[in-house]
């Protein structure tokens, strides 16, 4: 069958003979099979595959698979790992009656609707090399008899994940379920040894894992536990913005922070300082890096735990939201021998994901590329990454004083937060080094004045500063509910746009669905101010570290600043005239 699956590529999906040999011959020398092959080295497409294959084989393919009918009684049965290690799932689908369509689409009758079994069993599968798994799955599953469709991996692992959420126990129904006991709840967790055992039934165990899950499911990057008086609240940070998610009992709050705290490797006996820690999660196909952090309140522990997703790679500079003249100007300063860049912002605006992009850019194997960080969030191929540590006195300026010494081309400092680290950057950088460096400060003009501040002499900033970037994130409106409108003259005189341009239904506003979590958006996006420090704006810092002179300065020579880019991606419908107006005021 080998044969003719390869004789269908070949003819029908126009696979190139060169590529059929060359998979051949990888399969003589390593094993695999060629079809596989083929779609490794890309020359061929995963769906394109299927077709094939159920045209050799004559089992149908389905490119997706319909949700509703998935049996469930799997879920209870089945191990998780089991199906994705054999990227499998059982459906039920009713046979359709004479005349009717079937679900891939095929007249009712059963010579031409070989998808469904008499009984409406079907199982979905990925390979055909999965085959004595299936039998086990039916075997499990006291199926008598079904049939077997094609599916492509991502459908088949996304119909798994999702019958798995849908069916686990609620929040609230994890709540119910414990005895209203926190005293005995807590002394169980203290005496426990297992307690990352994921398969535990305990119930605060299965509570703080289902915390966790419906976090990454709602890509939030921190995950808030605040309490209060009478009550203590569970809070998501998605895209930037805090929603209430859950309101436990108040007395199932110490049995939580202390779930916590024994998953982070902290101190449970010790409520009266604050504390750090971490710990590694896998959901899913994500590993997800959490970090941990409480201090004591007046009603208890405080947390917030940092969700870092490891699993997502890192954006390129194409993807951080900089048009096409805005990305060229910043290419031309990271592209400087030597000199320092800037990216400033308050916390949270995406200054290292920014860094991390430029970085990614510059990464070449000719180029030594050092970095001083606090903390480590990603780590990069190619490039030395050192974490500051203060109980050892690692600072940033004493770690910066070691990197010189190390023969970079490039070196990235965290942030610069005194006068020592920012004297040290200075001189590397007229001793023909490209730093890269944070500040926390509104805008790229502030920059300046902050260096001053911290004690660096006008004309070495002169000098050494090659640009500065300022950068906001704003949310993009999502795709599936964003709807047109037009806004009133009170909208638009607020944020600036001139009537004219708000004309014709290009402006939209969040709505708000079930794939956006009823928020209206999903995602964001960097809005930028690129100030470049050329030969006037060097003789006007001499003269004067007025941040609103040397903007203004700036403008007039053609910088747009946060809040112009900020209205470009609103006139492109990317995000709302709110949007840009929460995250531009100052």
């Amino acid at each position: 069958m080998q044969d003719r699956l390869i004789e269908i590529l070949t003819q029908h999906f126009n696979v190139q003979t060169q590529n059929i040999r060359e998979a051949l011959t990888f399969r003589e020398q390593k094993g695999g099979d060629p079809g596989e092959i083929l779609v490794q080295k890309k020359a061929l497409s995963e769906e394109r595959l299927l077709e094939a294959m159920s045209l050799t084989y004559r089992i149908p393919f389905w490119p997706d698979l319909p949700l509703e009918n998935i049996y469930t009684e799997f879920i209870n049965r089945v191990p998780i790992g089991f199906l994705k290690k054999h990227v499998m799932i059982p459906l039920y689908v009713p046979p359709p009656a004479a005349g009717q369509k079937g679900p891939a689409g095929q007249e009712g009758e059963p010579e031409q609707l070989p998808d469904v079994s008499p009984g409406g069993y079907l199982i979905a599968i990925r390979t055909l090399n999965s085959l004595q798994a299936v039998d086990d799955l039916a075997r499990i599953m006291d199926i008598p008899e079904y049939r077997l469709i094609l599916s492509t991996k991502g459908a088949i692992l996304s119909a798994v994940n999702v019958s798995f959420e849908l069916h686990r126990d609620s929040a609230e129904q994890i709540v119910q379920d414990m005895e209203e006991d926190g005293k005995a709840i807590l002394n169980e967790i203290e005496e426990r040894s297992d307690l990352l055992d994921d398969t535990s039934d305990a119930p605060i165990i299965k509570l703080v894992n289902h915390i966790i899950s419906q976090a990454v499911k709602g890509r939030a990057s921190d995950i808030h536990v605040e309490p209060y008086q009478d009550s203590f609240k569970i809070r998501y940070r998605i895209d930037g913005i805090l929603y209430d998610a859950l309101s436990p009992p108040k007395w199932i709050q110490p049995a939580l922070v202390s779930r916590i705290k024994v998953m982070s490797q902290m101190n449970i006996a010790e409520k009266r300082l604050p504390q750090d820690g971490r710990f590694d999660v896998k959901v899913g196909d994500q590993e997800i890096d959490i970090r941990v952090s409480t201090i004591p309140t007046a009603f208890g522990e405080r947390m917030v735990l940092r969700l870092l997703n490891k699993s997502v790679a890192l954006l390129k500079l194409t993807e951080i939201g900089l048009e096409r003249e805005r990305l060229a100007e910043l290419k031309g300063l990271v592209q400087n021998t030597n000199g320092i860049i800037l990216i400033t912002g308050p916390t949270g605006s995406g200054k290292t994901t920014t860094l991390y992009a430029i970085l990614t850019f510059l990464n070449t194997p000719d180029i030594n590329i050092i970095t001083i960080e606090d903390p480590v969030e990603y780590q990069i191929q190619g490039i030395n990454q050192i974490q500051v540590n203060p109980k050892i006195n690692l600072t940033f300026a004493r770690g910066l004083r070691s990197i010189v010494r190390q023969d970079p081309d490039v070196i990235l400092v965290g942030e610069i937060r005194d006068l020592e680290t920012a004297e040290i950057a200075v001189q590397s950088a007229l001793t023909g080094h490209l730093v890269f460096s944070t500040l926390h400060t509104n805008d790229s003009a502030s920059a300046i004045t902050r260096l001053v501040d911290i004690g660096v002499e006008p004309f070495l900033i002169a000098s050494s500063v090659k640009g500065v970037a300022a950068q906001r994130l704003i949310r993009i409106l999502c795709s599936q509910c964003k709807e047109p409108f037009t806004p009133d003259q009170a909208a638009l005189d607020a944020i600036g746009i001139p009537h004219e341009k708000a004309a014709g239904g290009c402006l939209y506003r969040a709505v708000g669905c079930p794939s956006c979590f009823h928020t209206g958006y999903r995602g964001r996006m960097g809005i930028f101010e690129i100030m470049s420090i050329d030969a006037t704006v060097s003789n006007l810092i001499l003269k004067t570290y007025d941040a609103n002179r040397i903007k203004a300065h700036a403008v007039k020579k053609g910088m747009l600043t946060l809040r112009q880019d900020g209205i470009r991606k609103v006139l492109k419908g990317i995000t709302t005239i709110e949007e840009v107006l929460r995250v531009t005021q100052t």
